[in-house]
Formats: C-alpha cells, structure tokens, sequence
C-alpha cells in the first residue's frame, strides 16, 4: 500500500536491469499519468520552503524523486507532441511551433496505439493539445471528461492519464488567494520587485495547492479501488512554469518541470532505485514513451531517440537533456539549448529578436504588463531590461552558482572547454535528430518525411550558413551574399536572415538582395529579403514586397511572418492600409495585426486584451 512505505536512501542516478521480452510471469503493472501545467517545481519536496504541497511531498517521500526533469519544448503543445509520440516535435515540423496540425507518417505509431495493441486499457481524461493531426478518439479507449480506468474489461491492465488544468497559465489572469502571500515570495532579480509580480507568485503557489489536493484525490481513489500495489505513478507538469520568462523560454523556468515516481514492491525491479530515493541525472520528456513501453514490455520501435529510465530495459543515465523554441503563438524564434544539470547552453539564431516579444496569451498577467511598463518608461535596471532587448548568439550559464541564469559565461575563457563540449553535444544532436527548425513555416520541405528526401534538407550545410548568420559580423557576408541564390529554400532563408541580422553593415550585398528579391519564389523568404532591405535603402521595394505579399491572399503563415516583419521596420515601410481584413480576425494573424494596429498609432497598452474580441 501506498501509505506503508519506508523511506529509502538517496540515489544519484539510474542503473541498468536485465533486458528482456519475455512476458513476466507477475502480468504487467497498471500505469497512472497525473500530469499538472504549467509548473515548475514549486514543491514542498523540491526544497521550497513556502509551498504547501502536502499529497506530492508524501508521494515523494514514498516514491522516487527526479531532480532533473525537463520538458524538451517550454510550452505545452509541442511538449505533449514528444509525449505522445516519442520523438522530438523538431524532427516533424510543424510540430516544432506553438500550435500547429503536423502529420504523423503512417509508421509513427502514438503510445495509446502501441500499448492498446499489446492489451492495456487506455485513458485518457482529458486535455489532448498534441500538435498533430490526431484524432483523440481513434487512439485512445477513452479521451474525454469521464474517460476512467474503472471503465476496463476485467483483468485488463491500464494506462490512464488524468490531466489537472488548476495551474494553467491563464488561471493566472484573475489573483488567486490562499496561504501564500505575496510578501513572502522571492522574485528573482531579472524581475521588477513589484506588487504585480508578487502577487502573480503568490497566486501561483496557492494554485498549486489547489492542484495538490486533485492529487491527493486521485491517489485515494486508486487505493480505495485496491489497486495502489499493481500501478505505477506518475506525477508531473507538462512543460516549466508560466510566470515571466518561464514558459515558452528556453531558461530553467521554462524547461525545468517536476516528476515523482511511485514504483509498489510487486514491481520493485522496474525501478531505478529504492522507493525513498532521488535521481540526480538528467531525465527529458522525450525518454517517456520508451519508459511505458519498458514498463509494458513493448519493444521500442527504432525511430524513438528516448531511453527508459524505469522498466524492463533501463538505460544508463544521460549527460544531457535538450530543448528547443520556434514560434509561440504569433512569434517566430528560434532558440536551442542543452543542460547536463550543472551547465545550460542556449543558441539564439534570432538574436536579433527581443526575447521579450509582445506575445498576446502571456501579456493578460498583470505581472507581464507590469514588466513591460516599466521597460517602456526606462525604470529598469540593466539585467530586468535584457528580456526586452536583442540576445547574443550564444549563453552559458552556471546554474549552482547562478540559478537564475544572469550571468552569460559564453565569453568567459575558463569555460571555454565546457562550450566546446555542449556546442558540439547540440550539434551532433540537430543532425542526429534531423531538426526541422531551420525550415520556414510552411514550406513544402517541413515534415518528418519531406525533409528526409535525398538532397532535400542538406542540413549540416544549413548549420553552418545559420551559424554564420547568427553570429553578426562582416566576416560572413561573401559567404552569405552566394547563399541567396543557392538552389535550396532553406539556405536562402537563412542567407537573407544574416544579412538582416547586420543591418546597415550588410550594405555589400544590397544590389546582389534587391536582384535576389525580384526572381524569389519563396514567400518566406522574400518576407526576411524585404525586411533586410528596410535597412540597406531600399524601403520602397521592401514596401512593396510586403504588400505583394498581403494582396494575394496568403496563407495563414506567411501573412504572420510578414505581420512580425512589419512590426520590426520603421512605420513609413508598413502597409497598414491592407491589414483591416485581420483585425477581428480570431486567430494569430488577428493577434498580430491588433498589436501592429496599436503600435503604430501609438496607442498600445499592456493592459488592454490582443485576444480576439468577445463574440468574435
């Protein structure tokens, strides 16, 4: 029983079992998702001294406690991709952007269809948000409210999730009050110490109380059914926290998720370690599906990159876990990262991008608009102003040391060879993983199979032209000037995004981008072509570039690409006349072109909605 556990000592990291497939003669364990939003580990367990979090600490007094979890995406949709399927949300564009309908090619099986074929019952109660086209119905025994384990054949094994929407970002947009109070939180030094952003904090733990006791409930319910000794449990958030500067960025706060894991004595040799312990070593989300299927004992099919870490087949502990960001909502970024649980690595291929883009979902906290006021009015100190400003290429952060990542050691030459290391950790991971990122949304070239096409995606050479690009500097400029008239999309894209990235000092290639700009047939890239020409004297084309663009009816993504283009040149290149068709519209490009609106008539307020109209 659950209650009848001992404690156990502290464990550092997994080890290996016997790897087999043959049936166990005990049958197979029930397996149990309780899975929370949006929330870092703001957990009594954790070691945080004001969380009230009682049903969690109890479970991981009595279960295993991972120190080093993450989401391998800060945001939930592509987050829940990887959990779904097994593989990086990256490797299937669109998947890879925050939301998006990416297709599944036929062999990419999803975990309820593999564990249903091998005679588990599978629930799932009730968020889906998987970012592909999926249909709930036809995977799953049960996606809905009242989907239960209680709903199975006799003698059937389960697998249920249970999905707890309590700390979800938008729970933060009213104030929620409880036993925290916003003098007691600590805010962070690259926040503003103001009453806004307590009182979000403040909301924030007592909404994870709330979701604690939806725990509690859950845990009870499966031993007053009598099957606490036959199921594993699994408690977890679904990507980092979703206060400022948490969800949606590549920082701890964004990636950096809980896990408890309870594995009863029947089936203590599926586990890592003793109930009691803790894990130090870096677990992700994309090692989740090959842990069910380690537990179930279902072979792991070869296009899954995860390991188990508990199971039949536990593999050796991992030196790192990966992260990624592309567009959220009505952004574009591209932002990549590696953690080995000391040491975070970040890349930033758009640094000339603000991290801090007005995002509509995020800016109804009050703590978000607070932040972004006092940014406007000047009355920031420099490390609160860096989220609002352009980033450099690259960031190391020492996270003992320096858990709120302030402090870039990219430059340091002490770390130089610990650079090295994750730099070249990433790379081979992009190219292991065939990341799709580099890829405009929208291209044809986008998708697991498409980009895999012989000569389609040659992306160890669009690695090194987005590197030169992101870099800055006159060095690259041959080399990009060229890559505007290669054969390939992709390596044209990112040509045109070096040469905006410099700006003026890209002036050397101005007649060779004003030409290149006239016979490109990509959309997305003439978007970044008429973008980098604002900057080179060449607004009027650019002007009429954009309204090219806007007049033929565009698809969906390429009228957002052109719409945040917009909103990073000077006013007099816009074609503000042409956005009226969008401004009720409900959806990002609405989202985008209400902001672009508001800015340039100078009218924005952080505290007035970008969400669609109501009734709209």
């Amino acid at each position: 029983m659950l209650g009848s556990l001992a404690a156990a000592s502290v464990a550092t990291g997994c080890t290996t079992t016997a790897q087999t497939s043959r049936p166990d003669p005990r049958g197979r364990p029930n397996i149990l998702w309780l899975v929370s939003e949006d929330n870092n580990p703001f957990i009594g367990a954790y070691g945080d001294p004001i969380a009230h979090t009682p049903h969690i600490d109890t479970l991981a007094r009595r279960g295993l406690l991972y120190r080093k979890i993450y989401a391998n995406a800060p945001v939930c949709a592509p987050a829940r991709f990887c959990l779904l399927t097994g593989i990086y949300p990256e490797s299937n564009a669109p998947a890879n952007h925050m939301r998006a309908d990416a297709s599944l090619p036929d062999f990419l099986k999803t975990y309820p269809q593999l564990m249903r074929a091998a005679g588990y019952y599978c629930t799932n109660n009730e968020k889906t948000d998987y970012n592909a086209v999926v249909n709930p119905t036809s995977i799953w025994d049960e996606s809905s409210v009242k989907a239960h384990y209680r709903n199975r054949p006799e003698n059937t094994p389960f697998m249920a999730v249970f999905n707890f929407e309590t700390t979800h970002e938008s729970r933060l947009f009213g104030i929620t009050e409880g036993k925290v109070k916003p003098e007691q939180v600590r805010v962070p030094p690259y926040l503003p110490d103001s009453p806004a952003v307590r009182q979000d904090f403040a909301s924030y733990y007592n909404l994870m109380e709330r979701m604690d006791a939806q725990v509690g409930e859950k845990l009870a319910e499966l031993e007053d059914a009598g099957l606490a000794d036959d199921t594993i449990i699994f408690y977890f958030s679904d990507n980092g926290g979703c206060m400022p500067r948490s969800k949606r960025h590549c920082h701890e706060e964004g990636l950096r998720c809980a896990l408890v894991v309870h594995v009863p004595d029947k089936w203590a040799d599926y586990a890592p370690a003793a109930m009691g312990g803790e894990i130090a070593a870096p677990v992700s989300f994309i090692d989740f599906v090959p842990t069910l299927l380690s537990i179930a004992g279902i072979p792991q099919p070869a296009t899954m990159p995860g390991t188990a870490f508990l199971g039949r087949k536990i593999a050796r502990p991992k030196a790192y876990a990966f992260g990624m960001r592309n567009r959220m909502d009505e952004r574009y970024d591209f932002v990549r990262t590696v953690a080995d649980g000391h040491y975070r690595y970040i890349r930033n291929y758009m640094p000339h991008r603000p991290m801090g883009q007005v995002n509509a979902f995020p800016m109804m906290l009050r703590s978000y608009q607070d932040w972004y006021r006092r940014y406007a009015a000047g009355e920031l100190n420099a490390v609160q102003s860096r989220f609002f400003e352009p980033r450099p290429y690259e960031e190391l952060y020492d996270l003992e040391a320096d858990p709120d990542q302030l402090q870039n050691l990219a430059a340091d030459p002490k770390q130089s060879r610990r650079l090295s290391a994750l730099r070249t950790a990433l790379d081979q991971h992009m190219l292991d993983i065939n990341d799709n990122g580099f890829i405009p949304e929208g291209s044809p070239l986008e998708g697991y199979e498409a980009s895999r096409q012989p000569h389609a995606y040659p992306l160890a050479d669009i690695m090194a032209l987005a590197a030169q690009a992101a870099t800055g500097g006159p060095s690259a400029l041959p080399d990009l000037t060229r890559a505007l008239t290669h054969d390939n999309e992709v390596m044209r894209y990112w040509a045109a995004t070096g040469l905006l990235i410099r700006k003026a000092q890209a002036a050397p290639a101005r007649e060779t981008l004003l030409s290149a700009s006239k016979r490109e047939t990509s959309a997305q890239v003439r978007v970044v072509m008429a973008e980098a020409l604002t900057h080179l004297s060449e607004g009027e084309q650019a002007k009429q570039i954009f309204a090219e663009l806007l007049a033929a009816n565009p698809p969906e993504m390429v009228a957002l690409q052109t719409l945040n283009a917009l909103t990073y040149i000077e006013p007099v290149y816009r074609p503000m006349d042409m956005l009226a068709r969008w401004k009720t519209d409900p959806g990002y490009v609405g989202r985008a072109t209400r902001y672009l609106t508001r800015v340039s008539e100078g009218t924005y307020d952080p505290s007035v909605s970008l969400l669609p109209p109501r009734g709209v």
